[in-house]
Parts: structure tokens; sequence; C-alpha cells
């Protein structure tokens, strides 16, 4: 317990000061999200991916908090998916290709001999949908860490639960790191937490509610991870519904998230970001009651109605279309037809 909580502070600190300290260093080396009103430098997830790494190895090294074999496992896996994200921050990968990262990383930390072939399979396909669709919250200053505060905490209470108490801790690292980013994270951002951070982050929250579920019947089990990613898959849904009836390619970015939206109904991006939060800790406790027992499954369709019925209210919101980029050189000059 004492651990737990000087772990976590350590990490709260750590993290704050890291983001502060790369802000300049990715300024200089031109790491920035230029979708924004203004140029956002990105290395604020690689402050939280070093420091969760530094704080947890820490705990396992001397033996004062071990993770464990599994905890371990979806560590490094973790870290080298944040690998991947820092690379597609700087040099602008494909979407398929961190997908495919993501489903490789996935395929290494499921439990098989808990959850058997078919339920592994679905919790490949479950990490790799609620990692990029975490990675779809990082479109507003302070949400995606808002929303990773929320989840971590709800998916350490579950672990916390059923006794996997390496996880827990890591967990409540993941929380902390993101709480000292959040310092330089919310609206007006001065850093960016990047697909170095968002991928890493969504990977160990979905990644660590397939453990603390292993065991568990699917159905049950499904309620669940649901309940603790309801933000994040509202906001998938709402765009892909958006760009489907728009007509527009499905991995082309745009303004037509969750935040974009309500900022276009009038709220301000902190209010907005409160709002999302607030919704997300509803979710998330669902989910842990439901885990815990305290609360039966149907409480979840309260949670789906809900959600559902945001994204289509939301959706009836226009949002402007990004324009398609004019070609900066005329092949030829033009000629007139005569008659």
């Amino acid at each position: 317990m004492l651990y737990g909580i000087a772990a976590a502070t350590a990490a709260l600190l750590l993290t704050a000061v890291l983001a502060a300290a790369l802000r300049l260093p990715a300024l200089r080396a031109s790491i920035l999200d230029r979708r924004r009103q203004r140029p956002l430098p990105l290395l604020g997830g690689l402050a939280v991916v070093i420091v969760t790494c530094l704080v947890a190895w820490t705990g396992e090294w001397t033996r004062i908090a071990p993770l464990g074999d599994g905890v371990g496992r979806l560590l490094w896996a973790a870290a080298g998916l944040a690998a991947l994200g820092l690379v597609a921050d700087v040099w602008r990968l494909r979407a398929r290709v961190l997908a495919a990262g993501t489903a490789a990383a996935a395929v290494c930390v499921v439990p098989y001999d808990e959850t058997g072939l078919p339920g592994g399979v679905l919790a490949v396909g479950w990490i790799v949908l609620a990692t990029v669709a975490f990675k779809g919250l990082d479109h507003a200053d302070g949400l995606a860490g808002t929303v990773g505060v929320v989840t971590a905490f709800g998916a350490g209470a579950c672990a916390a639960a059923e006794v996997m108490d390496g996880l827990a801790v890591l967990l409540s690292v993941v929380a902390a790191a993101l709480t000292g980013f959040l310092m330089h994270n919310w609206p007006p951002a001065r850093i960016g937490l990047g697909a170095c951070g968002s991928l890493f982050t969504g990977f160990v929250l979905s990644s660590a509610v397939v453990l603390t579920r292993a065991g568990y019947e699917i159905g049950p089990s499904a309620a669940v991870v649901f309940c603790l990613g309801a933000v994040a898959a509202a906001d998938a849904l709402l765009v892909v519904l958006s760009r489907g009836l728009a007509r527009r390619p499905l991995l082309r970015r745009g303004p037509d998230h969750l935040a974009h939206r309500l900022r276009r109904a009038g709220l301000t991006p902190q209010g907005s970001v409160v709002l999302l939060g607030a919704g997300s800790f509803s979710a998330v406790l669902v989910g842990v009651l439901v885990h815990t027992g305290w609360t039966g499954e149907r409480a979840v369709c309260w949670v789906a109605g809900t959600a559902v019925l945001a994204v289509l209210v939301l959706l009836l919101i226009p949002v402007p279309h990004p324009r398609r980029a004019v070609p900066s050189q005329v092949r030829g000059p033009l000629r007139v037809r005569k008659g």
C-alpha cells in the first residue's frame, strides 16, 4: 500500500518534469502535430512511457512490488508498441502499420490457457480495436489523458478485486503518470500525447482488462470491457457513421470526433473534456460494479443506450469537411479549343 502511494507520487512528479523538459527538443526536432490551430510538440507520450516503465521495473527489480510474468510481458509489449508509435510521430506511419503492430503485441499478452483459442482471438481483436479507438481520443487537448486516468483507476480496482497486485500497481502508476502529463496537456495544451503515448496507454488499459477478465464467461466480460471503454467506443462509432454517411475515407483525418462536435455545440474546450470525463467516470463505475458483483449486467444496457443516444444526437451537429489538397504545380498551359 505504502509503496503504491510512493510509486504513484514519483510517477506523477517525474512525468510532469520530463514532459516539460521534452517540449523544447520536440519543437527543435519538428516532432509536431500540425492538425490543430497551432503546432503542438508530441513527446509528452514519451515522458509517460519512460516514467511508467522506470517506476514499474524499479518495483520489479527491488522485488518490493513484483509484476509477475503476465504483467511483465504486457509491459514489454507495450514498450515495443510505444517505440512504433514514436516512429509514427516522427515519420508518419500508415494506420494499417500501427494496427498490425498492435495486433502483434496483443498476441504476446493474451493468456490463452485461461481464455482458450476462440476467446484469445476475440481478446486480440478487442485489444486492437480498443487501442486504436483510444488513440482517436487524442484529437482534443486533455481528453485522452483524462479518460486514461479514469479508466486506469477503474481497471486497477478490477485488478485489485482479483488480487492481481502487480497489475493494480502498474495501473496506478499509469494513472499517476497521465496526471503528471495532464499538467501540460490541459487546454490549451503545451505538449501532446502523440501516437507513442496514446498507443502505449490504450494497449496497457485494454490488455489489463483482458487479463482481469480472463477465465470469466464471454458475455459478462464483454459487458465489463465495453463499460471501461465506452467513451472511446462512442467516439469511434461517431466517426465511422459520420464518414460513412458523408462518403469520406474512413482513415482520413477530420474534425468529426466527440470533442469537435461538442465545441461546435457551444462548449468550451475545457467544458467538453470535463463532460466526456464525467461520462467516462460513470461508465467505468458501472463496469467496476458489474465486475465485482455489486450490480447486474443489465446496468450495462443503460451505458450502451446513453452512448448510442449521444452519438445520434452529436451526429446531427454539422462539421466542416477537410478540403482536398490543391496541386502546387500545373502541368501545362490551359488551351482553349476553337469551334
